[in-house]
């Protein structure tokens, strides 16, 4: 009786210690969309963290631009169980690049989300231009089933 209960005592130990391992680790490959309508695609991630991908954008300062399909690249943080990233998008339709960081989060029922803020710099037509052409913000993205 007493090997059942110190094996109950193991088993239950090793239920509460890999629990928190519910906090699955996050596969950044597939397809996302963030709240505005943007799609970002991972498409292949080495060993040692970084990733390729494309973005297309939902988003644009000026009417009637022509959107097109933009390369990404990044790294996710392979040490431990992070889940940190960071990636990069070099836009093909405008002189411009933006960044983001953020870190993939996921839910009790298994469901992924990336919590991440942004940089983009556009280019200035001079350098009294220069200080309008940062800009931050905060994106929020769900995986696409």
């Amino acid at each position: 009786m007493r090997t059942i209960t110190v094996l109950f005592s193991l088993l239950c130990l090793y239920q509460i210690s890999t629990s928190d391992g519910k906090q699955q680790k996050c596969d950044l490959r597939g397809q996302w969309r963030n709240e505005l309508g943007s799609n970002m695609t991972v498409e292949s991630m080495n060993n040692a963290g970084f990733f390729r991908g494309s973005y297309m954008t939902a988003v644009t300062t000026q009417n009637e631009m022509v959107v097109k399909v933009s390369p990404l690249s990044g790294f996710l943080n392979i040490n431990g169980k992070s889940t940190v990233f960071g990636f990069l998008v070099k836009w093909s339709f405008v002189e411009s690049v933006t960044s983001w960081v953020g870190q993939c989060f996921v839910d009790s029922n298994g469901v992924e989300h990336l919590e991440t803020m942004w940089l983009l710099r556009g280019k200035a037509q001079s350098a009294g231009d220069d200080w309008a052409q940062t800009r931050v913000g905060k994106n929020v993205f769900h995986r696409i089933q």
